[in-house]
């Protein structure tokens, strides 16, 4: 009789390589510290990440900063260093070379002599990370900025964040435009994308990998879905970023659509970028996973105007309670008792000015016999007034959950919005040092239950440069969800952005291992 042992170390290893690449370690190691009720929670050992292109204006000043915070590498081998790098994910030619431009005009478009116009170098770093929690920039200028792939390893993988913020100073796109960099997936949802006349909305997808993608974008607007032949298998070539305009989708002009994206093969990053004429430009990211109730953080009590915009998934209508959390509780803004989406359809709801001058967040759930229809949903705030408007956009998120971080924050401007739905939160909040200079700084919130907290964060003593702000759920604490405002005023008008807090999903579940299990061969 042979015998044969199956270890469940080994089985945990395999269940990592296919749910993270998580970092495994022996149970009782340091990195293990699971409890025998339940699996251990293991630093990732690989991390990946995707930037749009910028901007289309040769206006544009676009910031790069990444950070991973300290604390995430227990997981990982003895002296390992890791590594972080985005790189431009622009195709090389066959012999690895990156496709050059036969424009060598004396001038170009901004009028600086000399500058021979090329495609940047995909086997050139853009900005490479060293060591957790210390970040690193780079900038770039104008539209020939690409779009940025890239991975993280060993220390550096746990929650390594990236963000690109982007201001255009002039012209019908003038705006800050800010996204975090995000990660690699599937499916995506975007309530609150538009093909009005006034709106220039494009759906950016990025493919990290070596072989390209097939991606689907499908519309839906008031009356359902909108029918697109052209939406259909898009290619997204490999180590490349493909801008897709969707009123090139469809010839009707519809002020609110929820565009849902998901690939056939591969995967991609998606985001859009949303333009209006009168009101300035931001990121729409992707808004949380369909599910019953949402969670729309950190509107500036300054907004002018909140639009919510809802889509339902699913067989059955949606009856919601609509909710906003501020400083001192929770009410039902005016004519919001209910609201109805119907199956299939994005619905939208004026909200004007709702927070009337405090910070506030939206809590969307079912009513009592609103059943459990999934929805998805998205808020446009617009600050300002007549030509000195501008927008951002809030997608519903997820909860920071252990943690999450805001990669770049200046010394001014960075507001933190903190909202606790069901029960009281405790969240502490870590400033890193400057990406020039500065020594960390740390604070600790409460958020009362039903609630929104609006803060100024700590600056790192002695900053220079910009910074990261990581948020961490403190044990014994209720759920939270969080956003962060970056606002850049020019010339009179409120220009801003808004990014939410979601998990940074450092880590990976792996059941411990305690036991073997054994197989007995005759």
């Amino acid at each position: 009789m042979n015998r044969s042992t199956l270890s469940l170390i080994a089985a945990a290893v395999a269940l990592a390589a296919v749910t993270g690449f998580a970092a495994v370690t022996a149970p009782g190691g340091d990195s293990a510290k699971a409890d025998a009720k339940g699996p251990a929670r293991l630093p990732v050992e690989r991390s990946s990440l995707l930037c749009p292109a910028p901007s289309l204006s040769d206006l544009a000043e676009t910031t790069y900063t990444a950070y991973t915070p300290k604390g995430g590498d227990a997981g990982a081998k003895a002296g390992a260093a890791g590594s972080a790098v985005l790189k431009p994910a622009v195709t090389p030619l066959p012999d690895g070379t990156p496709a050059k431009s036969t424009d060598k005009s004396d001038k170009d478009k901004k009028g600086k002599k000399g500058k021979t116009s090329e495609k940047p170098d995909p086997n050139k770093a853009v900005i490479t990370l060293k060591e957790p929690g210390k970040p690193a920039s780079a900038t770039a200028d104008g539209s020939d900025a690409p779009a940025l792939a890239g991975s993280a390893d060993g220390p550096l993988a746990p929650g390594w964040a990236a963000q690109q913020t982007t201001v255009v100073s002039a012209g019908d796109t003038r705006a800050v435009l800010g996204t975090r960099c995000t990660e690699p997936d599937t499916d995506f949802w975007f309530p609150g994308a538009s093909t009005a006349k006034t709106r220039q909305d494009y759906v950016h997808l990025t493919n990290p990998d070596d072989t390209a993608a097939v991606a689907d974008i499908e519309l839906f607007g008031k009356d359902g879905a909108i029918k697109s032949e052209v939406g259909e298998g898009i290619t997204v070539p490999a180590k490349s970023s493909v801008p897709v305009l969707l009123s090139t989708l469809t010839s009707a002009a519809a002020d609110d659509l929820t565009v849902h994206v998901t690939t056939r093969s591969g995967r991609v990053g998606a985001v859009v970028q949303a333009s209006d004429a009168k009101a300035g430009a931001d990121w729409l990211a992707a808004s949380a996973d369909p599910a019953a109730s949402q969670v729309i953080p950190g509107i500036p009590g300054d907004a002018t105007d909140v639009r919510l915009v809802v889509y339902a998934k699913g067989a059955d209508d949606a009856d919601l309670k609509v909710r906003l959390a501020g400083a001192s509780g929770s009410f039902t803004p005016a004519g919001l008792d209910t609201v109805h989406v119907k199956s299939g359809m994005t619905a939208s709801f004026d909200l004007k000015n709702v927070t009337r001058g405090e910070a506030g967040s939206l809590l969307l759930a079912p009513t009592s016999d609103g059943g459990k229809t999934p929805i998805v949903a998205a808020l446009r705030v617009v600050r300002g007034t007549g030509d000195k408007q501008e927008t951002a956009y809030i997608p519903a998120t997820a909860a920071v959950g252990d943690r999450s971080t805001a990669a770049d924050n200046r010394a001014k401007g960075s507001t933190l919005a903190f909202t606790a739905p069901t029960s009281a939160a405790t969240v502490k909040v870590t400033a890193s040092p400057g990406t020039e200079g500065g020594e960390p700084q740390t604070k600790t919130y409460t958020v009362k239950a039903g609630t929104t907290l609006a803060v100024e964060p700590p600056l790192p003593s002695g900053l220079k440069g910009s910074y990261a702000l990581t948020v961490e759920t403190q044990p014994g604490s209720g759920p939270v969800y969080a956003s962060r405002t970056l606002a850049l005023p020019q010339d009179g008008i409120p220009m801003f952005t808004v990014q939410t807090l979601p998990d940074d999903k450092g880590t990976v579940a792996v059941p411990a291992a305690q036991q073997d299990l054994s197989v007995l061969d005759d």
